[in-house]
Formats: structure tokens, C-alpha cells, sequence
């Protein structure tokens, strides 16, 4: 029920921000401004969230929403996969927010750098993955993950701000993983991705 409800809230957001972009008559803004409004109040109670947090995270986008767009590169050497080490512990496929300047595959590229201090070559796209239909804890928007098998071309890493270590790891050996970032479903999908003469794209 609490996951309905914060679906709820998610899609009175969607209606009430396209309402007030798209919306003519001064009273529909009205009304469009106080369906926003009891939308990030039912995430309020939710999340147990400050009100002005809230708005400024849910409610400050303007026009139609959208989707965000995460990209991950999946990259290999000799078998296995390279991860890097978040900031909470846990461990993830380089990878984040797409840059509203950058083509995913050039997304990808940059986040790999940033990440785990490596130059790629994207060399083939793996998936392309609906966030709710794969990973826990349901972000306040859509979110679209994009998974880019990818070729090491060099590079080494160095701490940041973002990411504390990074290692390749075989199948069998995964660190416990940042499961809203990539899961070990997901993880394993870039592994026969990378062992596949002729992989077929996923898709939701």
C-alpha cells in the first residue's frame, strides 16, 4: 500500500506539472498548482520528508515530464567485470545521470572516466531498462537505465568524491552491490553480454 501511495503521488505530480506548463485558464492553474501540492504532501507523509525538501526536489521541474536517463559501462578484462566502491560501501558498474549535453554512449564514457579513472571505447549496447521494473527503492521520477558493453583502453584509478576503490570481479565473487544502481540480475546480464558473438539488445 505504501508503494501505491507513493505511485500516487508520483503520477498527480506528472498531471498537475503538465497542467500548470500547458494550462490557459487562471483557475486550472489553481487547481493544477494544489494537485502538485497534495502530491508532494502524500510524499511528504511517505518519505517522512520535510515539506521544503520536497518541493524542491519534486515539485521545482517545469515543463512535460519525463524520464531520467542513468547510463552504466559494463567493461571487462581477462573475464571480469570492473566495479566501483560508492560512498555508502556498496559496490556498482561505473556509471550515472546522463548530462543533458552528452549522448548516452558519450555519457557513459565520461562517467567511467570520473568513476574509476579508466578511457573506454563503447563498443555495443547491452539494455535499456525500466528502473522500476528491475531495481529497489522507487526514485521520485522515472528513470531509464541504459547498459553500454564497453572496451578498456586505459587509464587508473583515483580517489574522489564519488568513488573510494574500484576491481574486477568474476561472477562468483561479487561484492555486495548498490542494487538501485545495477543488481546482481543485471550484472550477470552484462556478462553474457560480453561472452555473446551475437547478443539481442534487452528491452522493457
Amino acid at each position: 500500500m505504501e508503494d501505491q501511495i507513493l505511485e500516487w503521488a508520483k503520477e498527480l505530480q506528472s498531471i498537475a506539472q503538465a497542467g500548470l506548463y500547458y494550462g490557459k485558464d487562471v483557475y486550472d492553474q489553481e487547481r493544477y498548482q494544489r494537485v502538485r501540492e497534495i502530491a508532494a504532501q502524500m510524499l511528504s507523509m511517505r518519505a517522512d520528508l520535510p515539506m521544503d525538501k520536497v518541493v524542491e526536489v519534486f515539485c521545482s521541474d517545469i515543463c512535460y515530464q519525463t524520464p531520467k536517463v542513468d547510463t552504466r559501462a559494463a567493461i571487462f578484462r581477462d573475464g571480469k567485470i570492473l566495479l566501483v566502491r560508492e560512498n555508502d560501501g556498496f559496490w556498482s558498474i561505473p556509471g550515472g545521470w546522463c548530462e543533458y549535453n552528452l549522448a548516452p554512449a558519450d555519457n557513459a564514457v565520461k562517467e567511467a572516466r570520473e568513476e574509476a579513472g579508466v578511457d573506454i571505447s563503447v563498443k555495443k549496447l547491452i539494455a535499456v531498462h525500466d528502473k522500476d521494473k528491475h531495481n529497489p527503492r522507487p526514485y521520485l521520477f522515472g528513470v531509464i537505465k541504459i547498459f553500454y558493453l564497453c572496451e578498456l583502453i586505459g587509464g587508473e584509478f583515483v580517489p574522489n568524491i564519488e568513488t573510494s576503490e574500484s576491481g574486477f570481479f568474476g561472477l562468483d565473487e561479487l561484492p555486495p552491490l548498490s542494487e538501485e544502481k545495477c543488481n546482481e540480475e543485471q550484472v550477470r546480464m552484462c556478462f553474457e553480454a560480453c561472452s555473446s558473438e551475437n547478443w539481442v539488445v534487452q528491452f522493457d
